[in-house]
């Protein structure tokens, strides 16, 4: 028998096409994902998957990246992009598509977004649609699933949410905050797309797919507010446009302000679905609002833990800044140290840190915490570790958990002390490139509870900034043998 033809990916790298990779390669379908740099995505795909190199801009790029497939997902857009991201689009649609024709793919399965045509859309929601069509442009057959707010721990919209409302006691709210959507799970999206694979040819190609509710975008903020047990209140006001939100989003959110901007314009535009066709063709049966919710702030406490803000930080191209880099709601510092010595000397300080070994840098300020922790009800630094060499996931170290342990490699601690919010430190030790010694990467996280939790972020950060510097350069000297073990022992 002939082998299965390929299925190719292009945008595996972004949060929908990443989460689609993942559902093609369980389901045992051959895969190919088009990437600009292979070796950003290589390390995160399954053995039988393969990466081709390609650009959607780059014409030339795709024929060999299509060789070999039946089916192409569309999964690209510009919206981060500066300048005119509706050529873009264009432009890379009418590449993809002339490319497609010519390699004789049977489909492209292409996410676009709803909203009526020719009902003044916005820009985002036009530049959308007029991909689907210049994809058609093709011959080759385009189902193109539209959607409106996708859900899900990581995706844009419920990140805005999510900032919106956890920061905001009180917001003041334009009118289209009572503009009617339907929101939609990620998984929801994921399995639409799936089953895209097996719709019969010759039937319908444009599919509009939502959740089970149509609501309002107060709706969805009260519902998140809801959940998390805070109360907001909504103060609606007349004059206060999308294009004056979208300035004011970018004062008051730390969500990748361009994009955003961008989709709040858009939601001057009601998006539901219009035609019920996705009920009948797919047996999916999409989920509500209270439960698409529910399952993104569930997954996101598990994301949580297997994040590597590292590779977050290098991949984002984000400059650190007094107080650290915003990434999502989450506010980050990173520091790195080189040293002259393998990663397992490297890494053997940081193993061992807390319990009687101490921080290696103002042990007292630790012990002060310590105790504040203890006065307003929390664990304080007690409980020492269960072992001074050997971490298991699952140790307690002082007011610290192990969350992630790979020896010689990285340790990831989740703070079990009292914050207005959630707190990770995490050490990553790699070997130099071109070099014998090792990187140390330094890593603390903080998740903001609202306006108490960025309070307490900017209001001790000249103190963690001093701290974190200072801890970084002395396991760095220990892991090198430049401090002998009395002078750390003296600043206890």
């Amino acid at each position: 028998m002939p082998p299965t033809p390929r299925v190719l990916v292009t945008g595996a790298t972004g949060y929908v096409g990443g989460r689609l990779l993942r559902a093609l390669e369980q389901s045992g379908r051959p895969v190919r994902c088009l990437a600009r740099r292979p070796e950003f995505l290589s390390s995160r795909v399954a053995p039988t998957t393969e990466v081709a190199r390609g650009d959607v801009l780059d014409p030339s790029s795709l024929g060999p990246a299509l060789t070999g497939v039946d089916t192409a997902y569309y999964l690209v857009h510009s919206l981060g992009t500066r300048g005119n991201f509706e050529d873009t689009d264009r432009r890379a649609a009418e590449n993809f598509a002339k490319a497609a024709g010519s390699a004789g793919l049977e489909r492209i399965v292409y996410l676009g977004g709803l909203g009526t045509h020719g009902s003044g859309l916005s820009p985002h929601l036009r530049s959308r649609q007029e991909t689907g069509e210049a994809l058609r442009a093709s011959g080759v057959r385009v189902v193109e699933l539209r959607a409106a707010v996708i859900l899900g721990s990581g995706s844009l919209s419920y990140e805005l949410i999510r900032a919106l409302v956890e920061r905001l006691p009180v917001m003041i709210c334009p009118r289209w905050v009572r503009v009617k959507t339907q929101p939609i799970a990620i998984e929801d999206v994921i399995a639409y797309l799936l089953a895209a694979l097996e719709l019969s040819p010759g039937g319908r190609d444009i599919i509009e797919i939502g959740g089970a509710d149509q609501v309002s975008y107060a709706d969805i903020m009260l519902e998140y507010a809801r959940l998390r047990g805070l109360r907001r209140l909504l103060i609606p006001v007349p004059f206060l446009t999308p294009r004056l939100s979208s300035l004011w989003l970018g004062l008051t959110t730390p969500v990748y302000a361009r994009v955003g901007r961008k989709l709040i314009e858009s939601l001057r535009n009601a998006t539901v679905v219009q035609d019920s066709a996705a009920l009948r063709l797919f047996a999916v049966r999409p989920m509500g609002l209270r439960s698409a919710l529910e399952r993104a702030m569930a997954n996101e406490d598990q994301e949580f833990a297997t994040t590597r803000w590292s590779d977050a930080l290098s991949s984002g191209g984000v400059q650190p800044s007094w107080a650290g880099v915003r990434l999502g709601t989450r506010l980050i510092d990173s520091r790195v140290a080189r040293v002259a010595v393998p990663p397992a000397e490297a890494f053997a300080p940081i193993r061992r840190i807390g319990g009687q070994a101490g921080w290696y840098y103002a042990n007292g300020m630790w012990r002060l915490r310590g105790f504040l922790d203890l006065l307003v009800g929390g664990v304080g630094l007690r409980r020492g570790r269960r072992d001074p060499e050997q971490l298991v996931v699952g140790d307690t170290i002082d007011f610290w958990r192990v969350e992630a342990y790979e020896p010689d490699q990285r340790l990831r601690l989740a703070a079990e002390m009292k914050v207005p919010g959630r707190a990770w430190l995490e050490f990553e030790v790699r070997p130099e490139t071109g070099a014998s010694g090792s990187v140390i990467r330094q890593t603390a996280v903080f998740d903001p509870a609202g306006l108490p939790g960025l309070a307490y972020w900017y209001g001790v950060y000249p103190v963690h900034a001093r701290v974190f510097a200072g801890m970084l350069k002395r396991i760095a000297a220990r892991a090198s043998a430049l401090e002998p073990a009395s002078a750390t022992n003296a600043t206890r």
